[in-house]
């Protein structure tokens, strides 16, 4: 376990500290708020809900806000898909406001799973991306790789890391790699099906300018029931 979680954080340092020939940086505050329901005695079907704030420009303001839902069946306990739609309102400092509509598809495998615990994930999700402000529809490919790994009875520490590919470019829709998000953070059980989620995320966003860093303290709730 060890090895695993040392090659995973050293994959994390380089991708956060891979330099750019010049950046712009912030720092943010992002909250976000999920939740878990299983639709059937056999735990097949579930639906799944989130809210996530995102308080920017040096956690001075809401950001963006983002409204999220899914619906999804298990296959087996190591695989699930599904599909579902996210509101998104996006408020940057001098740039117009951007309301996205947006739909999508989700497969989600475990890659691998020990007996101590430790387990790693992939949730692959492709976007349909829909915006008020322009008639084009943007593709988006991202793929969350995430590692967990107990350190005590009741705690985990989570890893992840994932790239955000856009497949066609047009407003508000980058092609290529638009931007990369790395996590690091510890699960700290709250009540019963209720978990805490504290840690630092880094995100880099890819601009035909200067690059964004964004130093994120990210906080997330998850309830399972």
């Amino acid at each position: 376990m060890s090895r695993i979680l040392t090659a995973t954080a050293c994959m994390l340092a380089a991708l956060v500290a891979a330099p750019a020939s010049a950046t712009e940086e912030d720092f943010n505050v992002w909250g976000g708020q999920f939740i878990f329901v299983d639709l059937d005695d056999d735990g097949d079907w579930y639906v799944r809900g989130e809210a996530q704030e995102r308080f920017t420009n040096d956690a001075d303001r809401l950001g963006q806000l983002l409204l999220r839902s899914f619906i999804g069946y298990r296959i087996s306990d190591k695989v699930n898909f599904g599909g579902g739609y996210a509101y998104i309102l996006t408020d940057p400092v001098g740039p117009v406001e951007v309301n996205e509509h947006r739909i999508y598809q989700e497969l989600n495998v475990t890659l691998f799973s020990a007996e101590n615990g430790v387990k790693i994930t992939s949730r692959n999700r492709l976007e349909q991306r829909f915006f008020e402000e322009s008639s084009a529809t943007g593709w988006r490919y991202r793929n969350l790789i995430q590692l967990t790994a107990p350190i005590s009875d009741k705690n985990n520490i989570v890893f992840y890391t994932e790239p955000f590919i856009g497949l066609n470019g047009v407003a508000f829709n980058r092609e290529g790699v638009a931007n990369w998000r790395n996590f690091a953070g510890v699960t700290v059980p709250v009540a019963k099906g209720v978990t805490f989620t504290p840690g630092y995320l880094n995100q880099r966003v890819f601009r035909d300018g200067e690059d964004r860093i964004d130093h994120i303290a990210n906080v997330g709730i998850t309830a399972r029931f």
